[in-house]
């Protein structure tokens, strides 16, 4: 549709309740359920506070996703992180965030997860061997393309994929929480029959808990997915916080449950040795139909991976509508209404950030800058909440809770490098400052703005697309 004031076109508010819930839940479960509980226990040494780990994590997503909550309907804007540290902080600020948003940890994240994707469809023909690495880049790649076509077609056709493949991963979920309560009634408890054993070898050092929170959280990654659309949700006073309160619950109860199924299976050894837990798990249990558990995270892999394509172009979009990017990335296309020149820069960088290899140790790196800037957006919260209290928002959370997690977030970012100080640290802290050294000539100054203007013409014609308008 059009704006009927200014003529310029409107992305579509398509998002209901079931939308919005696929979207939180479709990416939250992806393929971290599936291979993460072997690395928590590896960093925190025992089941019974691997359990602890993942209880701990979900109600600090909670916790985070309702202060987000807050946050999106003060400013109702998409974006999530870029715009509200955009509106509270300023423009330096957001660009820093936006350009490692963009660069790095969406185009990374979304590399990763087709990654696993790639591996857990090759591993029913590749039985007892690593399949070539080339064989997995390719399908990795045929599936980032895949997406994007997906979600630069049609808004809705994107989402019917996020339903269905919802559905299907709950589905391959519940057979692991089916398979631990049959074990669990026939007598065999595992590495849970005491709380002595549950407990034994127990590692509490601030390193240990804090990567063991890292890897845990990497799973949950998704729960703040809805504010970065927050523009196309429908009745987002409404619907938003409802679909925090069905999706994140239920995520981490059901993370819960397979992960005591995975505890009353296999030994802590056997988890630790594993290459992809879920897959282990499903040899001892269903046997010969085992590989049933590579189609499951296959498919759980493929749902995270498109809504992190939906919300990740929308960031780009989004930061190039406030100028911090070329203006073609604002604009919508003339008859579909999605964002597609975003979503084709997200589609570039991602099968660019593909070529290298296993980005396990570098996501593990950035993990930290990521629950920085949540850090900041929280600390831009309070600030709403004690000097602008008579801002309207349809929802208010307790000051304590973005309090309690903003130390969490504190925690996380400190941890690592206080207890074990690494190169690679400094490093990315060298990275992130950089983009400063890209805005002040670029977007401060606004330099060299005839070659883009004329870029900006061309690739309009070519897309078929036009500038949007945000007054929704």
């Amino acid at each position: 549709m059009k704006c009927a004031e200014t003529g310029k076109l409107n992305l579509r508010r398509e998002l209901g309740l079931t939308s919005a819930v696929s979207i939180v839940a479709g990416i939250m479960i992806g393929s971290g359920i599936f291979m993460s509980p072997q690395f928590v226990l590896v960093y925190v040494g025992s089941p019974g506070t691997s359990l602890v780990i993942w209880a701990v994590c979900g109600i600090i997503c909670i916790c985070a996703a309702f202060s987000y909550a807050e946050m999106g309907t003060i400013i109702r804007e998409s974006g999530g992180d870029y715009v509200y540290i955009l509106r509270v902080y300023g423009p330096c600020p957001a660009f820093v965030v936006a350009f490692t948003t963009m660069f790095v940890l969406r185009p990374f994240g979304i590399a990763a997860i087709a990654l696993s994707l790639a591996k857990y469809a090759m591993a029913p023909f590749y039985l007892g061997c690593t399949p070539p690495i080339l064989v997995v880049k390719c399908i990795a790649a045929s599936c980032i393309l895949m997406v994007a076509t997906a979600n630069i077609l049609h808004v809705r056709f994107a989402l019917a994929i996020q339903v269905v493949f919802l559905v299907a991963k709950l589905v391959g979920l519940m057979v692991i929480v089916i398979g631990g309560i049959v074990t669990l009634a026939q007598g065999h408890y595992g590495s849970l029959s005491s709380v002595e054993i549950a407990f034994e070898g127990t590692k509490l050092g601030v390193s240990p808990v804090g990567m063991g929170l890292y890897q845990c959280l990497w799973s949950y990654a998704g729960w703040y997915n809805l504010n970065y659309v927050i523009e196309e949700v429908k009745k987002p006073e409404v619907n938003l916080p409802r679909a925090l309160m069905i999706a994140i619950p239920m995520v981490t109860i059901l993370y819960l449950l397979v992960n005591v199924s995975y505890l009353v299976v296999m030994t802590p050894t056997e988890m630790i040795s594993s290459s992809a837990v879920a897959v282990t798990w499903g040899n001892k249990v269903l046997g010969g139909w085992g590989w049933i558990m590579s189609v499951a995270a296959a498919l759980s892999s493929f749902g995270s991976l498109n809504g992190s394509f939906f919300s990740g172009g929308r960031v780009c979009y989004v930061t190039a509508r406030e100028g911090h990017m070329p203006d073609i990335l604002a604009m919508a296309h003339m008859k579909r209404l999605t964002p597609s020149p975003a979503l084709i820069f997200t589609t570039i960088i991602s099968l660019i950030v593909l070529i290298p290899g296993d980005f396990q140790g570098i996501i593990n790196f950035f993990s930290f800058t990521a629950w920085f800037f949540y850090g900041i957006t929280l600390s831009g919260l309070l600030y709403l909440k004690i000097k602008k209290p008579e801002l309207p928002r349809a929802i208010t959370v307790p000051i304590i809770i973005p309090i309690l997690v903003l130390l969490a977030a504190c925690f996380l970012v400190l941890a690592p490098i206080i207890d074990d100080p690494q190169i690679e640290y400094l490093y990315v802290t060298i990275f992130i400052l950089s983009s400063i050294l890209i805005y002040i000539p670029f977007i401060h100054f606004k330099l060299f703005p005839g070659v883009l203007n004329k870029l900006t013409v061309f690739l309009q014609l070519f897309l078929e697309v036009a500038p949007t308008d945000k007054n929704l």
